[in-house]
């Protein structure tokens, strides 16, 4: 699976960066002249076999010293008026089409954590998970897709993440990993569409 999926992640990524280029430019724009700072957020994430790379985004938050949690909550006030709107619409993932091409991630897998966070799982979970390269979108995305709501509720949002969210999505990373194909692949891609583009709740 490996190969075709690999082929997978490079066509589709350089389709939709070529088709989605002016909706890239027209974020680089708004981010930028939302708050003084860089258009893009780098942060160390852990991708494939443990090894640490830089996760592109594009910043939604104004540039702090680096306190604060590492995740957020609906509501936080480090978040700019248009870093809402893309976290909300989930355009600030689509800079990471770019590391999938260089091969760190792929368009679908186990959300890449924080070494911190990585450091909590199990040894044995951590193994499976890393034995795969992470993805912009899985299971677990569309299932937590609202996540940022959720924590907004708690008082201690790193501790409800790491105790109630975190275990969760270690199973979801688990199924994919022992279940991976490339048909559920497209799968995973078609929920996610429909999960951001389709019908809202109300």
């Amino acid at each position: 699976m490996s190969a075709s999926k690999r082929i997978m992640d490079l066509l589709g990524a350089s389709l939709v960066l070529l088709l989605c280029s002016p909706v890239l430019l027209a974020c680089a724009v708004a981010v930028k002249a939302s708050s003084p700072g860089p258009v893009l957020f780098r942060q160390d994430r852990v991708g494939l076999g443990g090894k640490r790379f830089r996760i592109r985004k594009f910043r939604t938050m104004h540039v702090t010293d680096g306190a604060g949690p590492q995740v957020t909550a609906a509501g936080d006030a480090r978040i700019t008026a248009v870093g809402r709107v893309l976290r909300r619409s989930k355009l600030d993932e689509l800079p990471q089409l770019i590391d999938v091409l260089v091969g760190n991630m792929s368009l679908v897998g186990p959300r890449p954590e924080v070494p911190r966070y990585i450091a909590q799982y199990p040894e044995e979970v951590r193994a499976k998970i890393l034995s795969v390269r992470p993805g912009i979108t899985d299971n677990a995305a569309i299932a937590f897709r609202d996540e940022e709501r959720m924590l907004a509720a708690s008082s201690d949002v790193e501790r409800t993440y790491v105790e109630q969210i975190m275990p969760i999505k270690q199973r979801y990373y688990l199924d994919y990993v022992a279940h991976r194909s490339v048909a559920g692949d497209l799968a995973i891609i078609g929920r996610t569409v429909w999960a951001i583009a389709g019908p809202k709740k109300r």
